[in-house]
């Protein structure tokens, strides 16, 4: 991003597809006070005993969906409330409405009070309190440990007013404060934080208090008894790359989050857009796995109801809200492919398989991996399908490009009356180059204790193809852990431009009482071009995939980061490139290779366009492994070359991590990038 902090780039004044297949179908103050005291590294302090947040707060906040703008008002706001209430979102759990930046007017009053903007909240902000506790819901404000706001108007923050300002918030009825951290002056963040609390104690009323200072001073070591939440990163954005960068940032943070004290990755920005509906599953999923807060950020007034189905859940809600508040643990992630478990109260544990990568994957685990005892069988429930298995013990899916698979697995001795868990799979790569016959096969797997009997099999393509089976394509029974295996031949028609097209697989089968179940796995055929001999710069292929953190790839300019179109020359060093990609971490680009090329050649760092800042890794991957790496780079680096050998290849991947840092201000180029055939 452009800024020292992702806020920034908004606001701050510097001072696809279901959830897969596994068939489960797819499953002016006082004195400040003293600082607090430092924990020991590593540990966890205690946690705040007032019986607040004990599950992960869950509500709505305007930012993500508003930002400033004049329709952040109190007739938005009372319309969040109606429709947390119409919607069935009170009845899941939703209950806080928040305010965040610019509710207030920039200038305090003549006593030094904090004024509500008469435009936007006429009736002031105790109106809109009582609107939203008249619907059995709770208000939450916003405000910053600094002397200023994060919004360039410059609103007042609360350092040096933190008990005025809470008392304010007190006697409004405010229920929920966000604690920023702009302006803060330099003054320790411990302090600050510590203040407010303090603050807000003073008070009398129950205020949830959420601490937001980015994870830049490791809030985990120290916040357990500050707030109830803070956050770990900075701000979110809609976008696959800066998801992704802040689950991987938060999801070793475990062991501090419980009942009480949670580690917040930030809101939601499920229905805003900039992903698809496989890519907000898996974000939804995942926050609830890691036992995030979960705060609606889009624009409830606007929403789809595939933007309601996600956020309304209740099955995957109940792993987020679970009593025992265990945050998931990482059991396995090889090659993007992702499991991670959360231990549930009644001894369950919510299981995700998440696919990380730009192409379907086989994700597997077993019942005794992720911490369950030794058992003849287990119950699976696929929380995004609602339908109930028996397994053998492996809890596998072939899950979608960016998809999850969340499942529930009990250790129940009623495992029996569920019918069979079977996986549907595809082997070889579904990339067809037009009018040549291109192999798949799929499988049907039984992973049930019992048998899958009267199983079919059915893949079809679009019109104009040729989908052909070798038999078979049915069995009268499959046992337990055995498949159904069929070879088909997929010919696109000649012509077909290149691009992604949709095959469908499905099955058929009963369980041994005769009950019916029948499953779908949704797949992706490219068609693809063969690479030209000789050598190319790669800035002129065509890519089968891109995914970005900001912005998309950009072909022989830099990254730019919000427009296509927006770079500059690309430029590492002081050295100008006429070619290459510019790219911004988390960053893949897939090419088909076709099993005919032999090294893929760069210069690679971070953009001059970033001054000092930036840190990255650049990484070259051939059919899954990884054959080149960089380790960290950073922008005072000259550019790095890396020579990557890819023969035999099929499809090869350019990956740029974000360094382990986050992504801010990570513009990353493979500057005269090529592929030699």
């Amino acid at each position: 991003m452009r800024h020292p902090h992702p806020r920034t780039t908004r606001r701050r004044v510097v001072g696809a597809l279901t959830a897969g297949l596994l068939c489960t179908a797819g499953l002016a103050a006082p004195a400040v006070a003293a600082s607090a005291a430092d924990s020991a590294p590593g540990s966890v302090t205690p946690a705040l005993t007032d019986g607040l947040a004990l599950t992960p707060p869950m509500g709505f906040n305007n930012w993500n969906s508003t930002h400033c703008r004049a329709e952040f008002n109190e007739s938005m706001v009372k319309g969040i409330a109606d429709l947390f209430a119409d919607k069935g979102l009170k009845d899941a759990g939703y209950q806080y409405v928040n305010l965040d930046d610019c509710w207030a007017l920039p200038s305090r009053d003549a006593n030094g009070k904090l004024v509500p903007d008469p435009v936007r909240f006429p009736n002031g902000i105790k109106a809109v309190a009582d609107y939203v506790h008249s619907k059995g819901l709770k208000l939450g404000i916003y405000t910053s440990a600094g002397t200023k706001t994060c919004n360039s108007a410059g609103f007042p923050g609360a350092l040096g007013h933190e008990y005025s300002d809470a008392q304010q918030f007190a006697d409004w009825g405010v229920d929920y404060l966000k604690y920023d951290n702009c302006n803060n002056q330099g003054v320790d963040a411990k302090l600050r934080y510590t203040t407010m609390r303090d603050a807000l104690k003073a008070t009398g009323r129950p205020i949830v208090y959420s601490i937001c200072e980015w994870g830049q001073n490791k809030p985990w070591e120290w916040a357990s008894d500050v707030g109830h939440l803070w956050r770990t990163t900075g701000d979110i954005s809609d976008n696959w790359g800066s998801m992704l960068s802040i689950l991987k940032k938060n999801l070793p943070l475990a062991p501090y989050a419980g009942p009480g004290h949670w580690n917040d990755p930030d809101m939601l920005e499920v229905g805003n857009g900039g992903m698809t509906d496989t890519e907000y599953r898996t974000h939804f999923s995942l926050w609830s796995v890691m036992a995030a807060p979960l705060l609606i950020g889009s624009d409830l007034r606007r929403a789809s109801d595939a933007t309601f189905d996600i956020l309304g859940n209740k099955e995957v809600i109940a792993v987020d809200q679970d009593p025992l508040g265990k945050q998931g643990t990482v059991v396995s992630s090889e090659g993007g492919r992702w499991v991670v478990t959360k231990e549930m109260e009644d001894g369950s544990r919510a299981v995700a398989l998440f696919n990380e990568t730009g192409s379907p994957q086989r994700i597997a685990t077993t019942a005794q991996a992720v911490g369950l005892p030794e058992a003849p069988a287990y119950t699976l429930r696929d929380l995004w399908q609602h339908r109930s298995y028996n397994t053998a013990g492996t809890v596998s899916a072939t899950v979608p490009a960016h998809g999850t698979v969340l499942v529930r697995v009990f250790a129940d001795r009623h495992w029996a009356k569920n019918p069979p868990a079977v996986e549907l799979g595809l082997e070889g790569s579904p990339l067809v180059e037009a009018g040549r016959p291109a192999t798949l096969t799929t499988t049907v797997t039984d992973l049930g204790r019992t048998p899958a009997t009267r199983v079919s099999v059915s893949l079809t393509g679009p019109e104009g193809w040729t989908v052909r089976a070798q038999p078979p394509t049915r069995a009268l029974v499959v046992p337990t852990g055995r498949a159904l295996r069929t070879k088909w031949t997929v010919t696109a028609s000649p012509g077909t431009p290149t691009g992604s097209y949709d095959l469908t697989l499905k099955t058929s089968y009963r369980s041994p009482s005769g009950v019916r179940v029948d499953g779908t796995l949704p797949l992706t055929a490219s068609v693809v071009v063969p690479p030209p001999a000789g050598t190319s710069h790669l800035g002129d292929l065509p890519w089968l995939s891109a995914t970005n953190g900001y912005g998309p790839v950009e072909r022989n300019t830099s990254n730019g980061e919000s427009a296509a179109g927006d770079g500059h020359p690309i430029a590492l060093g002081g050295v100008v490139y006429a070619k290459g990609l510019g790219v911004h971490a988390e960053s893949s680009v897939d090419y088909y290779t076709g099993k005919a090329c032999e090294a893929v050649t760069a210069d690679v760092g971070v953009d001059d366009e970033k001054g000092t800042k930036g840190t990255v890794a650049f990484e070259i991957w051939a059919d899954g492994t990884k054959v080149a790496s960089t380790g960290v780079l950073t922008n005072a680096e000259p550019a790095h070359p890396i020579t990557a050998d890819v023969t035999g290849a099929l499809v090869i991947r350019l990956v740029v991590t974000d360094g382990g840092d986050g992504i801010d201000s990570d513009h990353a180029d493979w500057a005269d990038a090529r592929l030699s055939c």
